[in-house]
């Protein structure tokens, strides 16, 4: 790296005599969210970006308005989407091929500049990498043949091989280099509970009383099984983040429907080990904690070590923000459903969950994943809205109709 650097990004014409080259003094001006990560010449460029909007939002810093993004935000809603899956019809396909993986991450960057750019890729992705082979059939959905229930089905299982993840690694580090410092590349993984889930009941479920019942017939089972897939997905997470990602969701979409005695037992711990892992290794990147249910865990949530908390669309946000404080982030969480409104409508209730969250530690997305079938104009609107909000004039113009806003 030379010992100097040019004001390329300034207006002045570098080969001016009035031109003065900048030195970088040790250390450098932004850092790695991972420690011992190496920059190279390369990765040159992400020394002329600051932090992305929902970063600086994500770990507390002022911003001026919410970032925004959507779960589920690449995906059948968009017509560009289907007429590539048409091509591609195998979802493994399309989640496990590089060019595919990041064509379809930035249809809705393309379409709609969202702050949030997170990679087209599944939960169960990382499954064949630690021992456990999965397919998706068109009806059933995920679906495993070996459930893993007892001793013999643990041996099964071995560390993470994160070269047999190179596609994911590749995709991120070209949707960094795509997005440039406009938006944060967004990684994910499922949280331990959730995934073993798929791993014991064999696929999706609507009872959970494989697993459940396990917890008290087989519980020395479950705790090895979730204990591994803590390991293997923290690494999985470090993986991402040094691989490009800004910022990673834990999804613990299964979670709420744990007695929240019950979450505290078979799903905190793992989470916050998770959290503990990633953040002694990358202590910069903000993670994000979604469960969907979540109601009744709130308050359980707060200590798990996330930067911040995805609300589901059936949590008041004013309530929610009162039972989590001001101390940690929130994300959400306008219900999905409002997207077949009129946009009146959605404009208001964006209004009103941006209101009801405060100007700090804010991430304007739905309540759950967009619906197939949201019309594409409504998702634009949704962007459209809150790119238009202004933190300054919402608050001031509202202080006085309500002194109990969250500031």
């Amino acid at each position: 790296m030379p010992s100097t650097w040019f004001r390329l990004l300034s207006n002045q014409n570098p080969h001016s005599p009035s031109f003065l080259p900048l030195a970088l003094p040790p250390p450098l001006p932004l850092t790695r969210p991972c420690k011992h990560a190496e920059i190279g010449l390369d990765d040159f460029s992400f020394l002329f970006y600051l932090d992305p909007l929902l970063v600086k939002a994500a770990r507390g810093d002022p911003v001026g308005r919410p970032p925004a993004w959507m779960m589920r935000q690449a995906g059948r809603y968009m017509a560009v989407y289907r007429k590539l899956a048409e091509k591609y019809p195998s979802f493994r396909e399309r989640s496990e091929t590089t060019d595919l993986i990041v064509e379809i991450s930035l249809q809705p960057w393309k379409a709609f500049r969202p702050d949030g750019v997170i990679i087209f890729s599944d939960i169960l992705t990382p499954l064949p990498a630690f021992g456990v082979d999965f397919d998706i059939e068109d009806i059933r959905g995920p679906v495993i043949h070996s459930p893993i229930r007892s001793e013999e089905g643990l041996k099964t299982l071995h560390p993470i091989d994160l070269d047999k993840l190179r596609f994911v690694g590749e995709s991120l580090k070209i949707l960094r280099r795509e997005v440039g410092g406009h938006a944060a590349v967004l990684g994910f993984v499922g949280a331990p509970w959730t995934i073993a889930t798929y791993i014991v009941e064999g696929g999706t479920t609507r009872t959970y009383t494989t697993i459940k019942s396990m917890c008290h017939t087989a519980p020395h089972v479950l705790k090895t099984l979730l204990s591994h897939l803590t390991q293997a997905i923290a690494d999985y997470v470090i993986f991402q983040v040094e691989s490009g990602a800004h910022c990673i969701q834990i999804f613990d979409s299964w979670g709420g429907q744990l007695p929240p005695d019950m979450w505290e037992r078979w799903s905190k711990p793992y989470i916050k080990e998770i959290v503990h892992l990633v953040k002694k290794k990358c202590p910069e990147v903000p993670i994000v904690l979604y469960i969907n249910g979540n109601g009744g865990l709130l308050e359980r949530m707060k200590d798990t070590g996330v930067d911040v908390i995805g609300l589901d669309w059936t949590v008041d946000m004013a309530d929610g923000r009162r039972r989590l404080g001001s101390g940690i982030g929130v994300q959400g969480n306008v219900d999905p459903a409002y997207l077949f409104s009129p946009l009146a409508a959605l404009t208001e209730e964006i209004q009103r969950v941006v209101r009801c969250a405060g100007p700090r530690r804010h991430i304007l997305n739905l309540g759950h994943g967009v619906l197939v079938g949201t019309p594409e104009e409504a998702v634009a609107h949704f962007f459209e809205v809150a790119r238009s909000l202004q933190f300054d004039a919402l608050f001031q113009n509202n202080a006085a109709k309500d002194p109990n806003l969250v500031a």
